[in-house]
Formats: C-alpha cells, sequence, structure tokens
C-alpha cells in the first residue's frame, strides 16, 4: 500500500540526510515531491534517482530563509504537479557551538531564522495553496535538543527547536477545523552531515536507550506517517522519534 499516493508534497532541507531520505521514500509511496535546498546539483541527481525508480520529482533551488524560496516552491508544486498536499519543512542548522554569553547576535539570528523563521515562512506560503483542497498535512523536523534536554553550546538550536512547538500548536489551533493538521517530529541524534565525527557520534549514541544513532531512513518513516492519513487525528503534537532519549537522563 501506497501511504500518500497521488498526494503532492514540497520537501525542505532535502540534498541530503533525512530530508534526502523523506524525499526517496515519500517518492516510493506515491507522492509527487518538490525538493526544496540551496545546492543545485545534489537536487538534480535525487530528481533523476526518483524519476529512474518511476516517481515524479522536481527541483526548486533556493534558501530557506527567504519567502521567495517557499513561494517559488509553492507554485511549482500547484503548476507542475496540481496541487499541495503536504509539506514537510525540515530544512536546520546547528550554528555555532558555544556557551552562550560567547554566541554572537548574528550567530544566534542564523540559527534563529533557519531553524524556526524559516518554517513559518514555509508554513505561511504552504497554508493557503492546502485551503483552496480543504486539507493538508506539515510536518516540522525539531529536535530532543531544547524539547527533552539541553545540550552544552547548543543554547540557539534549542531556543529554535523549543520554538517550533509553539508555531505547531498556533498552526493546529487555527486550521484544525478546516482540515489542516500540523506536527513536529523530534529526532534523537541521526547519522547526517550534522552528527559530526565518529568520535561526536559515539558520544550522542550514549545519550539514548538504544544506545545508537538513528539512520536517516528511519527518521523519514516517522515523517511519512505524520504526512499521511494514518495520522488523520494527530495534529498539534510532537512525535518522539529519539531511540528512547527522552526516557534516559545520563
Amino acid at each position: 500500500m501506497k501511504l500518500i499516493d497521488g498526494k503532492v508534497a514540497i520537501i525542505t532541507g532535502a540534498s541530503s540526510g533525512i530530508g534526502k531520505a523523506a524525499a526517496l521514500l515519500f517518492a516510493a509511496n506515491g507522492a509527487a515531491v518538490v525538493l526544496v535546498a540551496r545546492r543545485q546539483d545534489p537536487l538534480d541527481q535525487l530528481v533523476r534517482t526518483i524519476e529512474e525508480r518511476g516517481g515524479r520529482a522536481l527541483a526548486v533551488v533556493g534558501d530557506v530563509k527567504e519567502e521567495r524560496t517557499h513561494q517559488q516552491a509553492v507554485a511549482a508544486a500547484q503548476s507542475t504537479f496540481g496541487g499541495l498536499h503536504i509539506a514537510f519543512n525540515n530544512a536546520g542548522l546547528v550554528g555555532a557551538v558555544k556557551p552562550l554569553a560567547e554566541i554572537q547576535p548574528s550567530e544566534w539570528a542564523e540559527v534563529l531564522a533557519v531553524n524556526l523563521t524559516a518554517a513559518f515562512l514555509g508554513a505561511r506560503a504552504q497554508i493557503p495553496a492546502m485551503l483552496e483542497q480543504g486539507a493538508g498535512a506539515i510536518v516540522f523536523t525539531g529536535s530532543f535538543v531544547g524539547n527533552s534536554a539541553g545540550l552544552p553550546g547548543m543554547s540557539a538550536y534549542a531556543t529554535a527547536k523549543a520554538g517550533l512547538m509553539g508555531l505547531v500548536r498556533g498552526i493546529a489551533a487555527d486550521y484544525g477545523a478546516v482540515g489542516i493538521r500540523a506536527n513536529a517530529l523530534l529526532p534523537g541524534g541521526t547519522a547526517t552531515e550534522m552528527a559530526g565525527d565518529a568520535a561526536q557520534r559515539e558520544w550522542a549514541a550514549g545519550l539514548h536507550a538504544m544506545k545508537r544513532i538513528a539512520d536517516p531512513e528511519e527518521i523519514a518513516n516517522a515523517a511519512l506517517f505524520l504526512a499521511s492519513d494514518m495520522a488523520s487525528f494527530v495534529t498539534g503534537s510532537a512525535l518522539w522519534a529519539d531511540g528512547g532519549n527522552a526516557a534516559v537522563k545520563t
């Protein structure tokens, strides 16, 4: 069974990691996907891979901090694939890792712009398109950082990811009655470029009850659930995909 057959999805941060895994998975489950990231070559290769596997995809190159990027993605979804049903606002940035008093205001602003304000800009562009068809599902990539734990040097990142929960609940309250759902996916450590080197990944694994970090495909599976009709009565919620991190305090 293809869980999102016939749907159209926007995925940001799609050139690598969780976003790339979600693009392949969503396409395999029947969705046409609009892939958003800053790097042209990886996006083009991903589009080719999806098309070779019988799926439908197109690339929109742009910075998620810019309103026009989200507008272009929505316009592409509507003009090429006929509408918009799903948005996976996944793009993120760890940013400067240093104690709070050492973070420069420009560094703070950059982390919040990529992780929080970009999510607002995405939703602001996506919701009107979903309203036109009377339904939609928006998923945001949060983190266990800022929600179940704080980590040294990551105050800006934690603040942004905690703020996503306010955005999710606000969208759920504003639009739940008209068929638009919004949820946050809260991964634990995941084997992406942001996970650092082998030593950092080993340290992160120890924070989890399962004593490992996730493969990007495991997080993409959770995103697919939230995006699909299997989660039809789930909105304003956080789905922990954290390997038991919230259950273990070291």
